[in-house]
C-alpha cells in the first residue's frame, strides 16, 4: 500500500533583509513548519520531502519527531524522483499554517505522477487539475504571523479547556501547540508552556512560570518560577523564585523553595530544598535536608565536578560543598561548614574556626573613634 506523502516548499522571505524562510519562525514558541508536520501527520501522511536549500536542512529536520521519515534537499531529481508513482501527494508550495478559521486554495494534493510529469518541464510548482486542502491560512510576512498568532493561541487554550484543564484567566496563558497537558490542572495567569512539556493530572502552574521541555508528575505545584529541560515528579512543589536548569531529575514529594537554583542535578524523593541554596552537578538521595544558604561548589574555573549527598543526610545553613566531595548517608554537616573531605554514614562534620570573644574590644573600638 502506498504510504500518503507531502511536499513541502520552504520559500524565501519576502523581505529581502531577512534570510530566514517564514516556514522557519515561531508561532507559540513552535516553527510555523512544525506546525504543518503535525497538521499533515495527523491527516495520515507518512512521507515527507521538504524543499530548502543546504544552510536551513539542520533547522528544518528538527521540526519533525525524530523517527518520521523525511527528506530535506532542493535537488530538482531528488523531488521528481519522491512524488512518481505515488497515489496521492499533498502540496505545501507557501508558507501557512493550520487554522481552524481558515479556507480551501492554499493547500492542494495530486496524483504523483500528474505532478512529476508538470515538474520534469520547470522548477516552478504544476497545480493544474488539484485538489484544494481546507483548513490552512496563508502567511506572506513578520505582520501576518503577528496577526494570526493570537487566534491561535486562543485555538490553543479552548481545547485544553475542553479537555479539563482549568484556567483562571485564559487570555493571560500561553501553550506552545505540542504541549500536553492532565485533567484537572490549573494554569495561573503568566503562566508560559514551551516544547515538547507535558504536565501531569491536577498540577497548579503559576502564576508567572515558565516550563519549557520538561515532564511534569501528577500534583505538582510550580509557583513563579523556571524549569528547563528537567523533570519533576509528583506531588513536588516548586518556588517560588525557584530556577530548574537543563539536565536535572528531581523526584516525588520534593521541596524546591525560594530562590533556590537547581542544575543538572539527580534529587530524591522526600528532599527539602527550601530556600538560598544551589545545587549543581549532584547526585542527592532521598529525604535529605538542606539548611538555608547550602552552596555545591561544582566549578574550578576549568571543570566541573560532582557532589553525592546520600539518603537523610542533613545539611546545616551556610554550607560549602566543594566538589567532588561525598557525603554519607545519615550524616549531619554543621552549620557554617566548607567541606574539603567525604563525610562517612552517621557521621557529624564540622569544619569552621574555633569561635573567640574578646571582650571589652567593641567598647574600646567605639571610645577610640570618639563614640
Amino acid at each position: 500500500m502506498d504510504q500518503k506523502r507531502a511536499v513541502i516548499f520552504l520559500t524565501a522571505s519576502p523581505d529581502p533583509e531577512q534570510r530566514e524562510p517564514l516556514m522557519l519562525k515561531d508561532i507559540l514558541f513552535c516553527p510555523i513548519l512544525t506546525w504543518v508536520a503535525r497538521k499533515l501527520k495527523g491527516d495520515g501522511v507518512e512521507r515527507f520531502f521538504v524543499v530548502c536549500g543546504a544552510e536551513d536542512t539542520e533547522k528544518a529536520r528538527a521540526c519533525f519527531s525524530p523517527e518520521a521519515d523525511v527528506e530535506l534537499s532542493d535537488a530538482h531529481p531528488a523531488l521528481l524522483d519522491f512524488v512518481s508513482g505515488a497515489e496521492r501527494v499533498i502540496v505545501v508550495p507557501r508558507p501557512v499554517i493550520p487554522a481552524s478559521r481558515a479556507g480551501e486554495g492554499y493547500v492542494y494534493s495530486a496524483d504523483g505522477s500528474a505532478l512529476a510529469e508538470g515538474w520534469k518541464s520547470a522548477a516552478t510548482i504544476f497545480l493544474q487539475n488539484v485538489d484544494g486542502e481546507k483548513g490552512w491560512f496563508a502567511l506572506n510576512s513578520d505582520e501576518d504571523i503577528q496577526n494570526v498568532e493570537p487566534h491561535l493561541r486562543d485555538e490553543v487554550v479552548g481545547r485544553h479547556l475542553a479537555g479539563g484543564v482549568r484556567m483562571l484567566d485564559p487570555a493571560a496563558v500561553y501553550i506552545d501547540p505540542r504541549v500536553e497537558i492532565g485533567r484537572g490542572s490549573f494554569l495561573l495567569p503568566g503562566t508560559i508552556l514551551r516544547g515538547n512539556t507535558v504536565i501531569g493530572r491536577d498540577c497548579v502552574i503559576g502564576p508567572n512560570s515558565v516550563v519549557r521541555d520538561c515532564t511534569v508528575g501528577d500534583g505538582t505545584e510550580v509557583n513563579a518560577s523556571q524549569i528547563f529541560e528537567s523533570s519533576v515528579g509528583s506531588g513536588t512543589h516548586v518556588g517560588p523564585f525557584a530556577y530548574v536548569r537543563p539536565g536535572s531529575a528531581i523526584g516525588d514529594g520534593v521541596k524546591v523553595g525560594d530562590f533556590v537554583e537547581v542544575k543538572n542535578s539527580v534529587i530524591g524523593d522526600g528532599t527539602k530544598i527550601s530556600h538560598l541554596t544551589y545545587v549543581g552537578d549532584s547526585d542527592v538521595g532521598r529525604r535529605v535536608n538542606f539548611g538555608c544558604g547550602t552552596v555545591t561548589t561544582n566549578y574550578d574555573g576549568f571543570h566541573k565536578y560532582r557532589c553525592t549527598i546520600g539518603d537523610d543526610s542533613f545539611i546545616g545553613c551556610n554550607t560549602n560543598l566543594v566538589a567532588p566531595v561525598s557525603v554519607g548517608k545519615g550524616s549531619y554537616i554543621a552549620a557554617g561548614a566548607t567541606i574539603t573531605k567525604d563525610v562517612p554514614d552517621d557521621a557529624l562534620a564540622v569544619a569552621r574556626v574555633r569561635q573567640e570573644n574578646k571582650g571589652g574590644w567593641a567598647a574600646r573600638r567605639r571610645k577610640m573613634n570618639g563614640k
